[in-house]
């Protein structure tokens, strides 16, 4: 058995992508009799993922708004890694820019135990366009932390050639051992009708329309502004279609959205249902004619992969680091991550005839299991670690 310890900020699945991908890969290496901890920046008291197969560590603060408080500064974390690390084979850092970075580096780096670094998409060069000033912060914070702790990395991770090839040179100096690792979901299970029922039974406004799905964080990465403007326009050619933008509204972005949707005359065909999990969120993606990602910014894009699961085809920006597979496969519709590009997948998607939609949605479930499945992806991961611990040592 070979034991991991994964630190990331928070378990709480509101988190997005990393933790998502976390829990997924640590249900395959236990069927497979290996283990994943998690040691998190959530309070003591605070509970998330209640049927994690493995334990949850949680060594962070109370909530506040203080400076430090929203970095996770965490002064247990240090010695908790320094009592408790030599009980793993190897450590997994799940994310940048949090006080997890400058602990990790101080506990781990140049100790027994290798670790490795996921980076998420966080040295991608838009985060440097879109906030110049707040990126000078994350120039002294890599000097402070993130450089040490990637430079001393076994491996820093990344889930795309994509991801690799864009971060590279993004801070100064950038000194690391880069690696593609590749990266997954779990496969859909249950009743197709039971959970397209539970989902449209959770969202009555929409009845039995057809629609298009986003499903993610609402944030300004990820390019909603643009999709409520582009759907005006496709609205008006397809009067039998609605837009469900599905997710936690993290900066209070929907009552403006809402009320553009007013002004353009779409009001009631734009859907903001919250964030949707399990039968619901899973009937969601089936029962969508296509899901809709026109972000800015994407290292991955793990919301791609459930849907390619779903077998439902998926219109996404060029920002989203599997474009290149969506495109070679024919699993969906590519364009840049602009208005215009937004306009373009939806109205090349609704000229397509029924029996074309069909097929792309049945192309995108084959490249789901062929490219994305969490399976392929986490035992590919687990026989990296253990190659790279077995070259360490020798």
């Amino acid at each position: 058995m070979t034991r991991i310890l994964r630190i990331i900020t928070s378990a709480d699945l509101h988190g997005g992508g990393p933790i998502e991908g976390a829990r997924r890969f640590a249900e395959v290496w236990a069927r497979d009799g290996h283990r994943q901890d998690l040691l998190t920046l959530d309070a003591p008291g605070e509970r998330f993922l209640t049927d994690y197969p493995g334990e949850i560590f949680s060594v962070g603060p109370p909530r506040g708004r203080s400076l430090l408080n929203r970095y996770r500064y965490a002064p247990d974390m240090v010695p908790w890694l320094k009592a408790n690390v030599g009980s793993y084979d190897a450590v997994i850092v799940s994310g940048l820019w949090r006080y997890m970075a400058r602990g990790a580096m101080k506990a781990l780096a140049g100790g027994p135990v290798p670790y490795f670094v996921f980076t998420h998409g966080m040295l991608d060069p838009w985060f440097k366009q879109s906030a110049p000033a707040k990126n000078w912060g994350k120039q002294l914070s890599w000097w402070w932390a993130e450089g040490p702790l990637t430079r001393h990395a076994a491996n820093v991770l990344f889930t795309t050639e994509e991801e690799m090839i864009l971060a590279d040179k993004a801070f100064w100096p950038y000194r690391l051992n880069g690696a593609v690792v590749g990266y997954g979901t779990a496969d859909v299970s249950g009743d197709p009708a039971a959970q397209i029922a539970a989902f449209r039974a959770a969202l009555p406004a929409l009845g039995d329309r057809r629609f298009l799905l986003f499903l993610s964080r609402i944030h300004p990465k990820k390019g909603c502004d643009l999709l409520v403007e582009a759907f005006a326009d496709v609205a008006a050619k397809d009067p039998t279609l609605d837009l469900v933008i599905a997710g936690p509204d993290q900066v209070g972005l929907v009552a403006g959205f809402q009320a553009r949707a007013d002004a353009l005359g779409i009001g009631t065909r734009i859907h903001f249902p919250g964030m949707l999990k399990g039968d619901i969120k899973t009937g969601a993606f089936r029962a969508a004619d296509a899901f809709v990602l026109p972000s800015h910014q994407e290292n991955f894009g793990i919301v791609v992969a459930e849907a390619m699961a779903c077998g439902t085809p998926v219109l996404i920006s060029d920002k989203v680091n599997i474009w290149r597979e969506v495109v070679a496969d024919g699993a969906g519709l590519v364009e840049p991550d602009t208005l215009d590009g937004t306009r373009a997948f939806l109205s090349r998607f609704v000229a397509l005839s029924p029996a074309e939609r069909a097929a792309m949605g049945t192309t995108a479930r084959t490249s789901f299991l062929s490219r994305f499945h969490v399976e392929q992806a986490a035992r590919g991961l687990m026989a990296f670690i253990e190659k790279r611990k077995a070259e360490l040592r020798s």
